[in-house]
């Protein structure tokens, strides 16, 4: 295998080729990660260990309840484990919770994505619980791993789709903790230095 550097917050994430399960389709496919930056797409990448096993369901069914949410974002979801594009075929239709499962299932049985997104376990040969969020500009702006054991809050990356998007448009300004849409941004400044709080209760 050819050696893989692994990309960094802030780093241009290479283009590479996936191959897919697709669920609303029921077949086959492959795509190029940059096929979807140049449609103008948010991406994320959402790694979890392997298919038929316990909290990747509740995880994958999470996701799915905010699905038609984060494509009118402009958001692409791709799951992703090291199991082939026909283990996932299988899987949905098993798993009850993921009867309604509509995105793209990437396969990555060599490991190559998942070493590329450092979430590859040398020891299991199975991904952790990784997801990255990827820019039109394919900027990795943000990464979120977690070990096999405690599953994700789609809230929280929904919360934070919203919050990338907003300072992009907005590159002037920054969300702080807990920023919800709508709510009151920071501009960085000398006049706000030491007054942080005192901006943000006004």
């Amino acid at each position: 295998m050819a050696e893989v550097k692994e990309v960094k917050i802030g780093q241009k994430v290479p283009d590479f080729k996936m191959t897919y399960y697709d669920p609303t389709t029921k077949g086959f496919g492959s795509i190029n990660l940059y096929d979807l930056l140049q449609q103008g797409k948010w991406v994320v990448f959402f790694f979890y260990p392997a298919d038929y096993t316990f909290v990747c369901p509740t995880e994958l069914a999470d996701v799915g309840d905010k699905y038609d949410i984060l494509k009118k974002m402009n958001v692409e979801v791709i799951s992703v484990s090291t199991d082939t594009h026909y283990v996932h075929l299988a899987w949905t239709k098993d798993e009850p919770l993921l009867k309604n499962f509509k995105w793209k299932m990437a396969a990555d049985p060599t490991g190559f994505i998942s070493r590329t997104f450092g979430v590859y376990d040398e020891a299991t040969g199975l991904a952790l619980r990784g997801s990255f969020i990827i820019n039109p500009d394919g900027i990795l702006v943000s990464s979120e791993i977690n070990h096999y054991a405690v599953g994700r809050d789609s809230d929280e990356l929904v919360r934070k789709i919203e919050a990338f998007q907003y300072v992009r448009e907005h590159p002037d300004e920054a969300c702080p903790a807990k920023w919800e849409k709508g709510k009151k941004t920071l501009k960085p400044g000398p006049d706000i230095v030491g007054r942080v709080g005192e901006v943000l209760a006004k």
